[in-house]
């Protein structure tokens, strides 16, 4: 005979809101409909177990459920810590009835959330518990059940808070089957189920049986107890050979219960261990990290624990200390868990790249030796856009060349730079790993004042005015410092008419360097020498006869002459963005690509030599205007480090935000025409010079 716990539910009711099934039920529940319930339950249970009773606690509504009372297994009982103080008095009731029963009690040495058989669930016959978390349980908890019980713990972790204990979605049976519903995990924890139970021996079932609580099925011997079971689900248990029973049990699903939560196993399908087996280890790890700066203002300590849980992780804050007034900085110690080794590394590394440091040792980088040219270690560090440390023979070095998308490598001096894949050599030390790495992230304030300058996001169209005399105010800064300001342009500036000013704003010595690719100039000289763009006459806004050939017959006059600069010193160019920047002795880079015409003999048609120009240009500069074209805006946002603000312009929402989506966080976009940005833009720097 199987053995369970169960409470009547004397004082049961709703008098709370804990889980969203209680939401909009306080004071809904039936009392006498509640008793005729459970006692229906408890005859079909101890019809087929030995069934022992706790008794309810006046003030306690919810100990029916003493499936949450704790976790059983031989003479060991783990009380629970329950994740909401309503629930906590419980804990004592079930303490002091264990230790009358004679069993030993264990107390969880992580003082972690653990909501008992809610979230941990043996396999019979196996020496297996599966353990949920990610609502109401933690998953440190999970290396502690490891520990007392020495099983092996398999961690699911809940992402629906209406299955927010793994006994509402998830069922083990004898035989190693299960039955379970995949909406309420992650994809890894749905995996981890597909990938350790057969497909004969497992089910998953639908939206029908979930919203019902069928999962949240007693099991006594061949017997299958539940609430509710479709014909589906009844057919597949039958096959299986289980009988299944079903009983209302719709009071209790109004506080988010049903059969099993009325119900704590006490004594489990066990098999010993292994004569001789050495101790079971949890897979669980942990890590310490600290985060430093302005938390609360950026928004930073939410995005950090954010990135833990959607990381499958778990968190504990073991330091924090706010900044005293607005100009003082703030510092958060946090220990973080994962299910597995390899998701520690990847929510270590998101966070090190938000500017923790990993702070349990002090231990310098680890460097492993590339063993191929243009290929990297397995665990190369992968950089960011901001200022990197790297720690070496105990001192920190910052890195060189910084920006996104490089490896970290340390030449024989000590120093280190961000390095290309394609530019590492075999035998190059490159960083591994996060330990040994900070990063000095900033992110700008949270601020809703309109005035803060290009505050990072998407400016609407309503605020282009603002948006614009914010940037001449800027770009004349930058300019009475000596400093660089970088367009990166496209054909469509050429197209809405903004041409001229930005050949104006290269002539008037605003633009230091200029990127493109062979369309922007192919479309600049066509203008110049045809007054037309794609054979549309941007005066008129009309179509020319042959138009289609002109940007044809451009590029072709300048092969003949071999190049820009001599069509513009033979004369055959004189005016447009291309003359000034010849004339004004300002570098320009223009990157081919597959539907290059021509292409003009300037294009580069060699993709890695066209990166490499576009980063020299690059460096250095304090401001980056991209102008209508994605492709070269993300191409050149990815080689920019940290403190260089990019201002992106374009008519499509979805263009300017696409470098905050690649990770560039210093971008602001500007949805409007790009020929009108241009036009303003110009108005505003010469009237003000």
């Amino acid at each position: 005979m199987m053995r369970y716990l169960m409470c009547r539910p004397d004082f049961f009711g709703v008098e709370y809101v804990i889980n969203p099934w209680m939401d909009g039920n306080v004071g809904r529940a039936r009392a006498e409909e509640a008793r005729r319930q459970w006692e229906g339950l408890h005859a079909l249970v101890s019809a087929r177990a030995e069934v022992s009773l706790i008794a309810p606690a006046s003030g306690l509504p919810d100990m029916p459920f003493t499936a949450n009372g704790g976790l059983v297994a031989g003479d060991i009982f783990v009380p629970s810590r329950f994740f909401y103080a309503q629930r906590e008095p419980e804990v004592d009731h079930h303490r002091a009835w264990f230790r009358s029963a004679g069993f030993r009690v264990e107390e969880l040495r992580s003082g972690a959330a653990f909501e008992g058989e809610g979230d941990a669930l043996f396999q019979p016959g196996q020496r297996l518990l599966w353990a949920g978390y990610g609502v109401r349980s933690a998953l440190e908890t999970h290396r502690d059940l490891t520990d007392i019980f020495q099983v092996e713990v398999v961690s699911l972790r809940l992402v629906d808070q209406r299955f927010y204990h793994l006994d509402t979605c998830f069922a083990p049976l004898p035989g190693g089957k299960v039955f379970y519903f995949p909406p309420a995990f992650d994809d890894p924890s749905v995996e981890t189920i597909r990938n350790r139970v057969a497909p004969e021996d497992r089910y998953e079932v639908g939206e029908e049986d979930a919203l019902n609580f069928a999962c949240n099925a007693v099991v006594a011997g061949d017997a299958v107890i539940m609430n509710y079971a479709s014909a589906a689900l009844r057919e597949r248990l039958n096959r299986w050979g289980f009988e299944v029973l079903t009983t209302p049990l719709t009071e209790f699903m109004l506080a988010g219960g049903a059969a099993k939560c009325l119900s704590l196993k006490l004594e489990q399908d066990l098999p010993p261990p292994a004569a001789g087996a050495p101790p079971v280890q949890s897979p669980v790890r942990e890590c310490t990290l600290e985060l430093s700066g302005h938390l609360l203002s950026t928004g930073l300590m939410n995005e950090a624990l954010d990135v833990v849980t959607d990381s499958g992780g778990s968190f504990s804050i073991e330091k924090f200390e706010p900044g005293a007034r607005r100009d003082m900085v703030s510092v958060v110690r946090l220990r973080v868990f994962a299910p597995s080794e390899a998701r520690l590394a990847d929510l270590t590394r998101r966070l090190v790249d938000r500017g923790a440091v990993v702070a349990e040792d002090e231990r310098d980088a680890e460097l492993v030796e590339a063993d191929a040219d243009g290929v990297l270690p397995e665990d190369f560090y992968s950089t960011t856009i901001y200022p990197t440390e790297v720690r070496l023979g105990g001192r920190w070095v910052e890195a060189t060349g910084q920006r996104m998308d490089a490896a970290l490598v340390v030449a024989p001096d000590g120093s280190v730079r961000c390095t290309l894949m394609r530019d590492v050599r075999r035998g190059d030390r490159v960083v591994c790993g996060v330990a040994g790495i900070r990063i000095r992230a900033r992110r700008p304030r949270v601020s809703h004042d309109d005035f803060g300058f290009m505050v990072s996001g998407v400016s609407s169209e309503r605020r282009v005015e603002v948006a614009v005399e914010q940037l001449a105010w800027e770009m004349r800064r930058i300019r009475a410092r000596g400093g660089r300001i970088v367009a990166v342009a496209g054909p469509v500036v050429i197209h809405t008419g903004g041409g001229p000013y930005l050949a104006r704003l290269i002539r008037g010595g605003w633009i230091q360097a200029l990127l493109g690719g062979n369309a922007l100039a192919a479309h600049d000289i066509e203008h110049a020498l045809y007054g037309t763009s794609l054979g549309v006459d941007l005066r008129r806004g009309e179509s020319v006869a042959e138009g289609h050939r002109n940007h044809l017959k451009a590029i072709n006059l300048v092969r003949r002459c071999g190049s820009i600069a001599n069509a513009v010193g033979s004369g055959l160019v004189t005016q447009g963005i291309m003359y000034e920047c010849i004339k004004r002795s300002v570098p320009f880079a223009l990157a081919g690509s597959i539907r290059d015409d021509g292409p003009l003999p300037d294009t580069i048609m060699d993709l890695v030599v066209a990166q490499r120009e576009y980063a020299r240009l690059l460096e250095g500069a304090d401001l980056v205007l991209m102008l209508s074209t994605m492709l070269h805006s993300v191409g050149a946002g990815n080689m920019i480090p940290a403190g260089v603000k990019m201002i992106c312009v374009d008519i499509n929402p979805a263009t300017v935000t696409k470098l905050t989506d690649r990770g560039s966080l210093e971008s602001t976009g500007i949805v409007t025409d790009v020929g009108l940005f241009l036009h303003l833009l110009t108005q505003r720097v010469e009237t003000a010079a």
